[in-house]
């Protein structure tokens, strides 16, 4: 009985914000109207901001390339670099938003590496020229990848919300921002970069 009187009030007021919540497809299209398939897409939400410490991902390499060619995660994710092939590689970056050097090695890294900036981090194989990634660094724990057919599906409250984007295709590293307005029934809303 105790627990639940502490719960009681907690639930009054979270409950009316996850009822608010409704389910949006974004569609990412680029200046000639195509759809962006694979591009990073995170959803600025009031109160949803920040960085995590507990996160962690993986940037892979298989076959010579990494794995995923995009990797986006949030603002503090420790991510791991394991080598599945049976070369050595040496990953690194000279992005402003992290220096990577990890000379040549097989297996996996004993640390992860913490991407503590926001931004778009690009990888390459110092052995492999032709191996190239990208990680996108967000403050939001709302954020993914679109599909082939430049769509990413989220719950979001209805109102106005900040969209950042990026995609391999952009001359800037940077992130563009768009105003995502999420209709109160949701539904599919269409964003051009």
């Amino acid at each position: 009985m105790t627990m639940l009187r502490h719960l009681l009030p907690l639930a009054l007021v979270l409950g009316p914000l996850a009822a608010q919540a409704v389910p949006v497809t974004v569609q990412l299209r680029g200046p000639d109207g195509q759809p962006l398939a694979n591009a990073a897409v995170a959803v600025e939400v009031k109160g949803r901001t920040g960085k995590t410490t507990t996160a962690k991902a993986e940037m892979g390499q298989r076959d010579r390339q990494f794995t995923p060619q995009l990797l986006v995660v949030q603002t503090g994710t420790a991510v791991n670099f394991p080598n599945f092939d049976t070369v050595r590689h040496h990953v690194y970056s000279i992005s402003p938003i992290k220096i990577i050097d990890i000379k040549l090695y097989s297996g996996t890294p004993a640390e992860p590496i913490v991407f503590d900036k926001p931004g778009v981090a690009a990888l390459g194989c110092n052995i492999h020229d032709r191996m190239s990634a990208h990680i996108v660094v967000v403050d939001t724990p709302t954020f993914g990848r679109t599909d082939e057919k430049g769509q990413l599906a989220f719950d979001l409250p209805a109102g106005e919300h900040v969209v950042k984007a990026w995609h391999g295709g952009q001359k800037s590293p940077t992130l563009q921002s768009v105003k995502l307005d999420v209709p109160a029934g949701g539904g599919t809303v269409a964003l051009t970069l």
